[in-house]
């Protein structure tokens, strides 16, 4: 007996394909709904698909003749189902014969148990995102899985946010201490999980268990996360890197992210670090501030002076690795974009993004986005006394 053969069981209808061992007397039988059915070995028969055929043959003649004797020995019994027929009843019988089912290939209703696990009676749930190539995150696909961590079934939807609507995602049923893809996401899709919802009834099957509250919670995804690498990282059900959102855990559903004190951090991460302490320095005293190009730039923002957005990849990202020069423009055109969306309801706000001089790519980027997507926003170059070389002033629209 070995792996591929096809086995048919002695003691219970059924049989599949074998697909593996278990020490020396348990062989895996895998079944027609791909279940793996662990029997003992003494249980099983290999199936001779060729005796098999050889059996059918050998049994048609024996049949064929067995009817023709029949009819010899009394030919005035011929059946009246017979001449009603039209004398087609040998062919008939042979037609069954001809499409006698195996055994083997008959559908097995059997179901393995559900394994339940030691600590699993508390619901725990994520939301995990998990990249082909961790390395390029700018261009690798990622999966956006569910991962149910307990004893539970879980029968749930999943949607993001359109607007003022909801579009759902995903929905169906996932089985206790499994994970099931819900789809596959490329970078230009990761905006649209950035407000996301996740609703879920949970239960057991086939036995007792202790009721959970319905699961009703909105994520924030942040998009901008999803691009840096450092924050993938190897979890209890990935070897390879992966981001987890928590759901629910210890049956505490995780608390609505969105909220004014993430809206106040968002903007943190986006503010540049020299404009940070610069807030910080006018809070405690009405001196000014060094920006990160060395330029003096007035402190504490007062009602006529613009915001100060530094765009400098060590000023918005905590690290590089594994970034080429395409992630980090893609990342700083997030942070312009991001900004202008944060202060569109402040109309006449002057807001100067530092970008360098170099090449000018970022600086073209930028004004690409203005004209195609910030139309009626006015722009120029910035004070060179201010801000040095390198920077532009974007007017939001009045």
């Amino acid at each position: 007996m070995k792996k591929g053969d096809k086995v048919r069981f002695l003691s219970e209808t059924g049989g599949g394909i074998v697909a593996g061992f278990q020490g020396k007397n348990i062989v895996l039988v895998q079944d027609s709904d791909g279940f793996e059915i662990p029997m003992s070995i003494n249980e099983v028969v290999v199936v001779d698909e060729e005796l098999d055929r050889k059996q059918g043959r050998t049994s048609k003649v024996a049949n064929e003749q067995k009817t023709n004797t029949t009819q010899q020995d009394t030919p005035g019994k011929q059946s009246i189902k017979a001449l009603l027929s039209g004398g087609y009843e040998n062919e008939e019988t042979d037609n069954e014969t001809e499409h006698e089912t195996d055994p083997a290939d008959s559908e097995i209703t059997f179901r393995k148990p559900v394994e339940e696990r030691v600590g699993g009676n508390s619901l725990n749930v994520y939301l995990a995102f998990v990249p082909e190539n961790a390395r390029q995150l700018s261009h690798t696909k990622m999966a956006v899985e569910l991962v149910n961590d307990s004893n539970y079934y879980l029968r749930y939807a999943f949607a993001t946010a359109e607007g003022e609507s909801w579009i759902l995602r995903n929905e169906g049923e996932i089985e206790p201490n499994t994970k099931v893809t819900l789809e596959t996401i490329a970078a230009e899709d990761y905006n649209s999980f950035e407000q996301s919802a996740f609703q879920a009834i949970a239960f057991k099957r086939q036995k007792s268990y202790v009721r959970k509250p319905a699961i009703d919670v909105k994520l924030h995804i942040e998009p901008l996360k999803l691009f840096k690498q450092h924050l993938f990282a190897e979890t209890p059900f990935y070897n390879e890197p992966a981001m987890l959102y928590t759901i629910v855990e210890g049956d505490e559903p995780a608390e609505a992210p969105v909220s004014e004190i993430d809206a106040d951090k968002l903007k943190t991460e986006m503010l540049s670090k020299a404009a940070i302490q610069k807030m910080k320095q006018d809070a405690r005293s009405a001196k000014g501030a060094v920006s990160a190009t060395g330029k003096h730039v007035h402190g504490g923002r007062q009602a006529n002076e613009p915001l100060v957005v530094d765009l400098h990849a060590h000023e918005i990202l905590e690290t590089t690795q594994g970034m080429d020069s395409l992630d980090i423009l893609q990342y700083q055109l997030e942070v312009f974009r991001r900004t202008l969306k944060e202060h569109a309801n402040e109309r006449g706000l002057k807001i100067v993004f530092i970008h360098g001089k170099g090449e000018g790519v970022l600086r073209k980027a930028i004004i690409n986005e203005l004209n195609r997507h910030f139309k009626g926003y006015t722009y120029q170059d910035a004070s060179f006394q201010e801000y040095g070389y390198g920077a532009t002033l974007v007017k939001v629209k009045g």
